[in-house]
């Protein structure tokens, strides 16, 4: 067993298009376990539920459809990666704000995501942030 060394040149700091792609990509292979993804690629993308909610405002320039997989695929990925644990800071509830503010949260996402995740500030985020 080998340890990895830390590089602080690979951390994801905040989300370019190339970084979008990747995750939409991804998001679109819910169906596979890992979303296609190696082990590699799942810890370093583990720091994207770290962002803070004004990186995602990168995420604005994808379609509708897009952001709806992102919201999906990060409601799984709590589940499924130990990592990626957000709670009241997972990315889940930037992208909720966009496709509210553009009037594109679909009616039936939010009994969706209550029936696949545990995480109790999904979609809205917590009382006291959105004070």
């Amino acid at each position: 067993m080998s340890v990895g060394a830390w590089d602080p040149a690979n951390q994801i700091t905040r989300l370019d298009a190339s970084l979008l792609g990747e995750l939409t990509e991804a998001a679109k292979r819910q169906d596979a376990d890992s979303f296609g993804l190696s082990a590699a690629a799942i810890g370093r993308l583990a720091a994207t539920v770290r962002l803070p909610p004004k990186a995602w405002q990168a995420a604005e320039r994808l379609a509708d459809a897009d952001l709806i997989a992102l919201v999906r695929f990060y409601t799984l990925a709590e589940g499924r990666f130990p990592d990626w644990k957000a709670g009241a800071k997972s990315p889940v509830i930037a992208l909720h704000r966009i496709l509210r503010r553009r009037d594109a949260w679909p009616a039936d996402l939010t009994a969706w995501i209550k029936a696949h995740s545990d995480n109790r500030f999904l979609p809205h985020g917590s009382l006291i942030d959105r004070l």
